[in-house]
């Protein structure tokens, strides 16, 4: 989910140079080594010896050497419970996705993102190991692991079965939220459920020009997705407050191949500069060059592609997706560092339009804002509405779609009066000229101390 630059923010052109840091795989898979995460939790990661000749083959592919083993072998009978059910280990993902996460990995041990070591691995000493582990609780990686299986699980099934021509945005808003309760565990409808996990933010679906925030509302006109659109889909999944954001773009027509190119390696340039030390002006520019050095032919006519210049890639911080920190897609003079144990989405939008985006009618979603009390409110309604959203959302970012799944009705005066009142802040489509096509793609990653981890990291993207 994208960070709005500050109203009136210029972002001034630097001279400064980006260190150049490891290349990262443009294609890599979500790791499913559980050693080299934990090599990568103790501040080291390293490219084992490959000894082993099954080494890298996916659990269940048999190979040549196992099938020759298993000839010899007596075929066992699948161990079933009590009740007459296939143990967990056994289960595999239904479609539409309804199994519990929890009960396909019942050990809670997660697949791992793609891990990525610090150039500089020299810098891992005993006491920034040790501080480190201070850092994150025991259940930060396991939370965040789970959460991104569960992203990464949901997005496939809605890219084969849900996102197509003639499908409208309602229901695949609702496909992709439903297999994200679902999965979780948690619906969401009882009080305070929605805070053990859920939707870390509303699905956004955003088509051609428009470029963030944009979800389907109640009562509004259904959009059905044509084959000619471009559709970003962007959406969060949280467990335990850990926030996973990523997001991936979706053309049927090949003539969009190459804006959806320049923002996917603009993203994954941005991947490879992050780290520990990282300035956000070097990362900015080190994006800005790759995406900039694309262009597209539309109907004829050839587009320089640009690097939207007021959203911005962000820190993420527990129950709020926006921290203070942002990574800017353009040159900037943003002084910040990446530091140990933070965690960033890193995120890039390319526009064939004017590269600055502006806010459209309408309300994609609400956040709380936890700084603002709302003792001295005065109007009921607004009272009856804030205990709701405190409740049930806390600082999460959350929509009318989610308000009315709880049974709210007649809210709309009391939010009025909370979003004067400081106490939310709502949040606008954005969008650029019309005509023009915008993408993006963006995911999620750790600040470990010996490396990161792109924790969002899968086969698609």
């Amino acid at each position: 989910m994208g960070s709005k630059s500050p109203e009136g923010h210029q972002q001034i052109p630097d001279a400064s140079n980006s260190n150049e840091l490891k290349p990262v795989n443009t294609s890599p898979k979500a790791s499913q080594n559980g050693s080299g995460s934990a090599d990568l939790d103790r501040g080291i990661i390293s490219d084992d010896d490959d000894d082993n000749d099954n080494e890298g083959v996916a659990p269940g592919i048999t190979t040549s050497t196992d099938a020759d083993k298993k000839k010899k072998r007596k075929r066992s009978k699948k161990k079933k419970t009590k009740n007459n059910t296939l143990l967990a280990t056994e289960f595999k993902q239904s479609s539409p996705p309804r199994v519990l996460i929890s009960a396909l990995f019942p050990t809670a041990e997660y697949p791992t993102g793609e891990l990525i070591p610090y150039e500089n691995t020299s810098r891992s000493t005993a006491e920034e190991l040790r501080y480190n582990s201070r850092l994150w609780d025991d259940n930060f990686l396991s939370d965040y692991r789970q959460a991104a299986e569960i992203h990464r699980q949901v997005r496939q099934h809605a890219q084969s079965e849900l996102i197509k021509p003639g499908a409208s945005l309602l229901s695949i808003a609702e496909g992709i939220e439903e297999g994200v309760r679902a999965l979780s565990g948690h619906q969401g409808l009882a009080t305070g459920d929605g805070l053990k996990a859920s939707m870390g933010f509303p699905t956004g679906l955003c088509l051609n020009n428009v470029a963030a925030h944009w979800t389907p509302n109640p009562g509004a006109k259904d959009v059905v997705v044509d084959k000619k659109d471009v559709l970003k889909v962007d959406f969060g999944v949280q467990v335990n407050g850990r926030i996973v954001d990523s997001a991936f773009t979706i053309a049927f027509d090949h003539t969009y191949e190459n804006l959806l190119a320049a923002v996917k390696e603009a993203t994954n340039t941005g991947v490879k500069e992050a780290g520990i030390d990282a300035r956000m002006s070097d990362i900015g520019s080190a994006i800005q060059e790759v995406m900039e050095s694309y262009e597209v032919e539309i109907g004829g006519k050839t587009f320089a592609i640009k690097a939207v210049r007021n959203i911005a890639g962000h820190d993420i911080l527990r129950y709020h997706i926006h921290g203070g920190k942002q990574i800017p897609f353009i040159k900037n003079e943003n002084r910040d560092k990446m530091e140990e144990g933070e965690v960033f989405a890193i995120e890039t939008f390319g526009s064939t339009g004017k590269g600055f985006l502006r806010d459209d009618i309408g309300i994609y979603g609400y956040g709380r804002n936890g700084d603002v009390s709302g003792a001295n409110l005065h109007l009921s309604s607004a009272k009856s509405l804030l205990k709701t959203i405190d409740a049930n959302f806390g600082t999460l970012v959350f929509c009318r779609r989610y308000l009315e799944r709880l049974g709210v009705k007649n809210y709309h005066l009391g939010m009025r009066n909370l979003i004067d009142n400081g106490i939310v802040e709502s949040y606008a489509p954005l969008v650029d000229v019309k005509g023009s096509y915008t993408a993006q793609f963006e995911h999620t990653i750790l600040l470990h101390s010996g490396g990161k981890e792109v924790i969002s990291r899968g086969d698609d993207y």
